[in-house]
């Protein structure tokens, strides 16, 4: 988990939270993008505007990436590591996911 932890901490105006006790999530200004959770073995993101573009994801690595509960109809997933899911790809998702989340974002707390 350290090595995705790190990764989205990179980006502008990124950082760290724990908004349940264990629980680690990466959040630009007050949203969160990645749910990195605590064990590291799955991570989710923000695959789509809504449940029918993150299903794709879902159909192209069955097991491997799921529907994130309560949030996955709102486009977000939960996808495994160490699966089918190349680590490069899960980068492109945590990319995607944190664009998504920064556009929108009210100007004011978009990171410059």
């Amino acid at each position: 988990m350290d090595d995705l932890l790190a990764y989205c901490l990179a980006k502008p105006g990124a950082w760290q939270d724990e908004p349940w006790e264990g629980d680690v999530v990466a959040k630009v200004g007050d949203k969160i993008f990645a749910f990195l959770g605590s064990t590291g073995e799955s991570i989710g993101l923000k695959c789509g505007r809504d449940r029918e573009e993150a299903d794709e994801l879902v159909r192209v690595y069955p097991g491997d990436v799921t529907a994130s509960a309560y949030i996955g109809r709102y486009g977000w997933n939960s996808v495994r590591r160490g699966g089918a899911v190349p680590e490069d790809e899960v980068r492109e998702l945590i990319d995607l996911s944190y664009e998504a989340i920064v556009s929108k974002l009210p100007k004011s707390k978009r990171p410059s």
